[in-house]
């Protein structure tokens, strides 16, 4: 069967669809069948940035390794018997055509609670949760006090990753390896880091998932999305020469991939 890493963070703006392009793009270089849907069915991000690189490759004439993308498909409402939900069904039609194909499933979440939302997360095997450096973030896992220290309670958003875990339970299926990716770490602000690191530790142990670093605050990223390429494809697209921030987010992308210490995984780039 498919892995399914489920990308999920119940607020914008963390990076989830850079993330999930990049780490998906660094499955499929190294020759493993990669899907991915976008149940972002409003902004459709990923969607987005899967198109662009569609067509920028095809504009500039060359082929390269990336995700396959499959939209949600449409389902006829008078198909789905009485109280059960349409959501559910297009969810695990997109899901069962993706595994007879894929070696690897990316589901890119929304940044709100949505019920496709909420059932993806039952479905990982491994929950990836961007998270921006700073306590305004630090929100969405729990409760924090004033000291920057004493945790009061987890939020809406691990209570829901709390639920799917049971859900997994019950039905028998492995748990889910939950990891709180922290992203867009500035080159400042040492103290914030520091009670971030101490807090994420804290609750790391309560609630249980694994910390990685991710990638830096970087203006590459912005540069990527329009044409749909990631760091990996810089040098196959006509860039001789990285420049010292472009290798420095190649090894970030390296140590994130290695911290997700996925079934067989060798990583070669």
């Amino acid at each position: 069967m498919a892995h399914i890493i489920v990308v999920g963070n119940e607020k914008g703006g963390a990076g989830k669809s850079t993330v999930t392009m990049h780490v998906a793009t660094s499955l499929a270089r190294m020759d493993y069948r990669v899907g991915a849907v976008d149940l972002d069915l409003r902004q459709q991000t990923f969607g987005r940035y899967c198109a662009n690189r569609r067509n920028h490759l095809l504009e500039i004439g060359i082929e390269l390794k990336g995700p396959s993308f499959f939209p949600l498909p449409e389902i006829d409402k008078e198909t789905i018997p009485e109280g059960e939900n349409i959501f559910d069904h297009r969810l695990s039609a997109v899901i069962s055509k993706m595994e007879a194909t894929c070696d690897y499933i990316f589901i890119d979440c929304p940044g709100s609670h949505t019920r496709l939302s909420q059932v993806a997360h039952s479905l990982a095997d491994t929950l990836i949760t961007p998270l921006n450096d700073s306590f305004i973030d630090f929100d969405l896992l729990a409760r924090i006090g004033a000291d920057g220290e004493t945790i009061e309670g987890p939020s809406v958003y691990s209570e829901m990753v709390w639920h799917a875990r049971q859900l997994r339970a019950q039905a028998g299926l492995k748990p889910i390896d939950w990891i709180v990716l922290r992203n867009r770490l500035g080159a400042q602000q040492m103290v914030n880091k520091q009670k971030m690191q101490r807090a994420l530790e804290k609750l790391a142990k309560r609630i249980g998932f694994r910390i990685s670093p991710g990638f830096n605050e970087r203006v590459i990223f912005r540069e990527l999305f329009p044409r749909g390429l990631t760091l990996l494809d810089l040098k196959d697209v006509g860039v001789k020469q990285l420049n010292i921030s472009n290798i420095a987010a190649r090894q970030e992308l390296r140590e994130l991939v290695k911290t997700l210490n996925l079934p067989d995984m060798k990583i070669d780039f």
